[in-house]
């Protein structure tokens, strides 16, 4: 017994086919059902021209129901079953060729009903199922005008002498009967070709091939249908021949849908084939980046992604750490899930057309499963670097807030107290001007004091430049640059104010670096650059003394780098021997 199995915004189903035994028997009836309409044919005192009649009408049924049957076992579900009873309704409209006045009126009952059970398939491709509201009240509409108002019409004396279920004779009346039939009928194939139009760019790109000839049969069978309805109430046509000629048409353009339908099976089946390529291309081992692509390859669809399934995370991620949200709802794109040991490993999220080759994406999956486990571990470890990344610069921007909260306490507190104090010896130095003593020990206090708040001022600004916060990157610079231990040359080629923690990021790298140009550079020249190009910061400092610094060892540079590096930047140092040093910071700003 024939099974198909999926996994779909994580639900698992599987869907059982027919037996061997149930199929055989439904062809046995198909090919049964065929030689009675043969038979039909050539024994009716209704039908002109039997043989090309019954050509066409053993070549509907054969085709619907072979086909169905192929549908049925490859594909279990309903769009197989749906085929081969629009196949059988063919041969029962086939009845009313019948001389038997019983037959003949089954028949002419069911005569329109295969134009709605054409439609009623085309629409339901390709899960056998009506999705929309719409759809359904189409469908119901077009069988309530095929089979209802056929019978009423029967009932008003239509279609002759053999109609059986015939109550009174009003000829005028079903004349009018019928063309409201007809004209119904033709609308709603109309609404189910504008229907098809929207199914087949409801997947947000072009359908795959072969489901986009199959979508197009379908419209094509249903303009037919349409035109030929619309000829038969109006005359559009005239004469018989050319009528006979249309209907023949239709027939024969109605017949090919099924047909379309068993190349897309053979393109399906070839597509399957192409999975070998797959597993030779995956036992190279290739890169995790390079795996989306030979799974798109595999699956023949452009747009197909990859999410990794993060268990430590709760999430879907891509290959680089970043979250995923899998489609739903209205998003027209499905998803695929794959797992190993019933763990989540990742989600294919592809063309909705993909949907009905479920034995293609589970050979594929089957063929990627190991591989994909090791590109959801590249894909982890991408989102733990992000998240570390993250998580750094929540630490070094908490310690930036804290640090502006104890400069400004110091600022606030203690500084205003020694100036406070500061002036109060002044006022005490002029009311002991005549005590010379005093007077001189009351001026070293405030030297004393004086050198406090020096120093009190410079850990302040080491604590967090507060320059930088009230008057921009230029001005703090330029005080830096004038407190140098060797001359320095300043360009700031910045118009505005840059977000606060890039200035006072930049100010360290400049602070630092002339720091370190002090003690160890033995230079007579300091120069500093500061410019916004490309989205970005660029801070350089240049000196001109002996090179050769140490970047490895002290905490300094490497406090800068972690503090760049937190804003995305990059902080870089070259110090040649002999030719100086230069620092080098490189950070994210956009315009």
């Amino acid at each position: 017994m024939a099974t198909a199995a999926l996994v779909v915004g994580g639900k698992t189903g599987v869907v059982h086919g027919p037996s061997p035994a149930v199929l055989g028997s439904i062809a046995l009836a198909g090919g049964a059902a065929a030689v009675c309409s043969v038979s039909l044919a050539h024994t009716s005192d209704h039908v002109d021209e039997p043989g090309v009649q019954v050509t066409l009408m053993v070549w509907m049924v054969l085709s619907y129901v072979v086909t169905g049957l192929v549908a049925w076992w490859r594909r279990p579900g309903r769009f197989g079953p749906l085929m081969i009873v629009a196949g059988f309704a063919i041969f029962v409209s086939s009845l009313s060729w019948s001389n038997v006045p019983g037959l003949y009126t089954i028949g002419i009952t069911f005569d329109l009903v295969p134009a709605v059970l054409f439609m009623h398939v085309f629409l339901a491709f390709p899960s056998g199922r009506l999705e929309w509201w719409f759809e359904r009240a189409l469908v119901v509409a077009g069988y309530l005008t095929a089979f209802g108002l056929q019978l009423i019409g029967m009932t008003l004396g239509a279609f002759g002498p053999d109609n059986l279920v015939a109550v009174v004779s009003e000829p005028d009346a079903t004349e009018t009967l019928q063309r409201v039939q007809l004209v119904v009928l033709a609308a709603v194939a109309l609404a189910g070709i504008g229907i098809l139009f929207v199914h087949r760019r409801s997947g947000g790109r072009p359908l795959r091939r072969s489901a986009a000839l199959l979508v197009d049969s379908f419209a094509l069978g249903l303009a037919m249908i349409a035109f030929l309805f619309l000829s038969a109430a109006f005359g559009l046509v005239e004469g018989d021949l050319a009528f006979e000629t249309i209907r023949r048409a239709t027939f024969f353009v109605i017949g090919l849908a099924p047909l379309a339908f068993l190349a897309g099976l053979l393109q399906a089946r070839f597509l399957r084939s192409g999975v070998g390529e797959l597993f030779i291309e995956l036992r190279a081992n290739p890169a995790p980046a390079d795996l989306r692509d030979a799974l798109a390859r595999a699956l023949r669809d452009p747009s197909l992604s990859l999410a990794y399934w993060l268990p430590d995370f709760g999430a879907y991620a891509d290959l680089d750490g970043r979250p995923v949200n899998l489609p739903s709802g209205d998003d027209p794109r499905a998803v695929t899930l794959i797992k190993r040991d019933r763990t989540p490993v990742a989600a294919l999220i592809h063309d909705p057309s993909l949907r009905d080759e479920r034995e293609l994406l589970d050979s594929v999956a089957a063929a990627a499963g190991i591989t994909l486990e090791n590109a959801r571990l590249h894909a982890e470890l991408s989102a733990r670097v992000e998240e570390l990344a993250g998580s750094r610069a929540r630490v070094i921007e908490a310690g930036q807030r804290e640090r502006q909260r104890l400069e400004r306490n110091l600022h606030d507190g203690a500084q205003q107290r020694l100036v406070a104090l500061s002036l109060e010896l002044s006022l005490l130095h002029e009311q002991l001007d005549g005590d010379a003593a005093a007077s001189m020990r009351i001026d070293q206090a405030r030297g004393q004091i004086a050198i406090s708040l020096g120093e009190l001022r410079d850990v302040a600004r080491g604590i967090h430049p507060a320059v930088v916060s009230g008057h921009g990157l230029a001005v703090a610079l330029e005080e830096l640059a004038t407190n140098a231990p060797v001359p320095v040359r300043l360009t700031v080629d910045i118009e505005e104010r840059l977000p606060e923690s890039i200035e006072v990021a930049a100010y360290y790298v400049v602070c630092e670096s002339l720091a370190n140009v002090g003690k160890h550079a033995r230079a007579t020249l300091a120069t500093i650059g500061v410019v916004r190009e490309s989205g970005r910061v660029v801070v350089e400092v240049v000196d001109d003394g002996i090179g050769g610094a140490d970047t490895e060892r002290g905490s300094g540079l490497r406090g800068l780098a972690d503090r760049v590096e937190a804003l995305g930047g990059r902080l870089q140092v070259w110090t040649p021997g002999g030719v100086g040093t230069r620092v080098r910071a490189e950070m994210p700003c956009a315009s």
